[in-house]
């Protein structure tokens, strides 16, 4: 007797939950490219790079924004939500991306990489359900900050780095942590409260807003549009911040929005270990070499750190 194929509930996944994971995992691979955009183009400097990013992004959300208002589908914030969307837009956009750009700048793109990495067990202690157990989240949390460890013994700051550039580095590092970190909770928060607003028209409304910040960080601190278009390289830093600009700002927000709605903040929270992965395969990739023992047993844990808070919050 055939035997029927097992529904989602069947392997363990409720409905849903798939396609949120799914998501979230695509986020971290959009994200993990801005770790590696500074140093493509590394004659222009941090501001010019966050402008150029947000702007494309807003552009990008703009264009959207017309196409479904011309198919009937035109909505516009109230004023209180394009406020939540400006100040979200500073701690999850401009904001953060200006300081891990200088942290970058100032140390490199591992170590930032690293701390950033800590995200998701800030979102996993401060976002977890009341229903779950702390025991479950253990093993997770464990694996992780394994992972994290290896990767500190592995990428111990002595290189080349000065130490006053290292410590500089280091702080904005921090710093870029926690403002995403807030984010992510606040901006789970604001979905679950307001489900009328769809994940891409949020997604939308937050890229205006942080095209709107970035004008603003231009007009204080970015360098003057013909000098930027006199530079032989030019339309490399054009393609950069459009590529950033549409994925790894604008696609990889819709995609952590879906996320957002389907798991738990601490589980999607968990998800953002691949961003770090995601980051360190880009790196070794750019700089032509394959990775160290320790990284690659550090990418190990972080999976199976994945996959044990999958298992937590099945």
């Amino acid at each position: 007797m055939l035997r029927s194929r097992p529904s989602p509930g069947a392997i363990g996944l409720p409905p849903g939950m798939a396609v949120g994971i799914a998501a979230g995992l695509g986020a971290g691979a959009f994200w993990g490219s801005t770790f590696v955009a500074p140093l493509l183009v590394p004659q222009y400097s941090h501001t010019d790079l966050t402008v150029g990013r947000y702007l494309a992004s807003a552009l990008f959300a703009l264009c959207f924004l017309l196409f479904t208002g011309l198919r009937g589908r035109w909505r516009l914030p109230t004023p209180r939500q394009a406020l939540d969307a400006l100040g979200l837009s500073v701690l999850g956009y401009t904001g953060y991306y200006l300081l891990l750009v200088w942290a970058i700048d100032a140390a490199g793109a591992a170590l930032p990489a690293l701390i950033i990495g800590t995200i998701p067990l800030w979102l996993m202690l401060l976002g977890k359900p009341k229903h779950l157990r702390w025991s479950a989240l253990w093993p997770g949390l464990a694996l992780t900050a394994g992972g994290l460890a290896l990767m500190v013994t592995q990428s111990h700051p002595g290189g080349g780095l000065g130490g006053a550039q290292l410590w500089w580095g280091l702080g904005w590092a921090v710093l870029a942590m926690a403002s995403w970190t807030a984010f992510g909770l606040l901006n789970a928060r604001w979905m679950r409260r307001h489900p009328e607003v769809d994940s891409t028209l949020w997604a939308n409304w937050l890229g205006v807003a942080a095209g709107v910040g970035s004008l603003a960080l231009w007009l204080v601190a970015g360098s003057d549009v013909r000098v930027l278009a006199m530079r032989p390289d030019f339309g490399r830093f054009v393609l950069v911040c459009a590529v950033t600009g549409v994925g790894a700002a604008w696609v990889a927000s819709v995609l952590w929005n879906v996320a957002s709605r389907r798991l738990s903040t601490s589980l999607a929270g968990q998800l953002i270990v691949s961003e770090t992965v995601f980051a360190l395969v880009y790196a070794f990739a750019w700089d032509g070499r394959w990775p160290a023992p320790l990284q690659l047993l550090a990418c190990v844990l972080f999976v199976a750190g994945i996959l044990a808070s999958i298992r937590a919050h099945r």
